[in-house]
């Protein structure tokens, strides 16, 4: 009997287990949320008191081709963002919202930095929201979804404060924290301004990955991987430029390229997001299909769930439409990410085992 695959529909795709490795959680806020919180800590700088019409501003001023531009909105998350309370919330509805996408397992990155203008300390912002990740498992799993959501602490790199996250990163290593990362406009903010901090966290044998190869080119993805020994890379787009494309459907890897597939180097992608910061100019020209056709380490991911209006559902169904991605490819992206998970390998092999696998299983038939 020939078993036939299960039809990629939006709510089959829906059903798939999912490992994401790059969300931003000031970026992924509810906007009902947003709404209500202004409402409780004085917030009056919205541009809009309606749900939709504040979904939809978000939307519009993020999608403008420009990652200065997609930058512009996180004001007002940020801002709501400011007290314990909000942020244990923020957190808790980020879990709830991805379990609900069937995402198994999932690294959420927050600034903690940026949360501290009414008074609390980087410490007090790491307890709210880690707290918020414990109990939104916990609200996942009665809900009969089971969910795994580790924190990664990000420094922003036009910013001097890069060496206290990684130190703040080691301090709460063993209570939720798996990783460190810098973030922010590329151009004029090299990622080898925070070597100290990079520095502290390989000497106490902890990760991290480093947004790099989005906004800005090559040199961008060499700096964070010779200079500074990134794990991983955020977006990592711009590696295309070092791999020259032929007309026989051949493809030549310069070196910068060629190290990055061979040493397995995870590429956090983010589709929907790179259209919209104007990394790439379209969904049809991103790199990701090559990039997978190649062999590279690539991982789907959201980015900004608010300001792309997106989902791990949503950026897989995209592949499946623009580059005819069947469940086999989504399956290898899915095992992909968790291979590249910071956390310790006997418990991402568990994942990959005993969820991931299984549930495709039925998918692929």
């Amino acid at each position: 009997m020939v078993m036939m695959s299960t039809p990629l529909t939006r709510e089959n795709v829906r059903q798939a287990p999912k490992a994401l490795l790059h969300d931003h959680l000031d970026g992924g806020l509810r906007p009902s949320t947003v709404l209500d919180i202004a409402e409780q800590v004085g917030y009056d700088g919205l541009p809009s008191y309606d749900e939709a019409g504040l979904a939809a501003w978000f939307r519009s001023r993020a999608q403008r081709g420009s990652l200065v531009h997609y930058l512009e909105p996180f004001d007002h998350t940020v801002a709501v963002m400011q007290t314990s309370d909000a942020l244990y919330r923020v957190a808790v509805e980020c879990v709830e919202d991805l379990a609900g996408d069937n995402v198994v397992y999932a690294e959420v990155r927050f600034a903690p930095e940026l949360h501290t203008e009414a008074g609390l300390s980087l410490d007090e912002v790491v307890e709210a929201v880690l707290a918020g990740f414990a109990d939104g498992e916990k609200s996942a799993a009665a809900a009969g979804r089971s969910i795994v959501v580790r924190g990664l602490l990000t420094a922003m790199r036009h910013a001097v404060r890069s060496r206290d996250i990684a130190e703040l990163a080691i301090r709460f290593r063993d209570r939720g924290v798996v990783g460190f990362d810098i973030a922010g406009a590329e151009a004029g903010h090299p990622p080898t301004r925070h070597l100290d901090a990079f520095e502290y966290m390989r000497t106490h044998n902890a990760r991290f990955t480093i947004h790099a190869g989005e906004a800005f080119g090559l040199p961008s993805i060499h700096q964070a991987l010779a200079s500074c020994g990134a794990d991983r890379l955020g977006h990592g787009v711009r590696i295309v430029d070092d791999i020259d494309e032929r007309p026989d459907g051949t493809a030549h890897l310069g070196r910068l390229a060629a190290i990055v597939r061979d040493k397995r180097i995870p590429l956090e992608m983010c589709p929907s997001s790179n259209v919209h910061t104007g990394t790439v100019s379209s969904l049809e020209r991103h790199p990701i299909d090559l990039l997978a056709r190649l062999r590279f380490r690539v991982t789907v991911n959201t980015d900004n769930r608010l300001m792309s209006d997106t989902s791990m559902t949503n950026e897989m169904l995209a592949l499946v439409d623009t580059f005819g991605f069947g469940w086999t490819d989504l399956q290898r992206l899915t095992i992909n990410a968790m291979k590249s998970a910071f956390i310790h390998f006997d418990e991402r092999l568990a994942i990959i085992d005993e969820v991931i696998k299984p549930r495709y299983a039925v998918l692929v038939g």
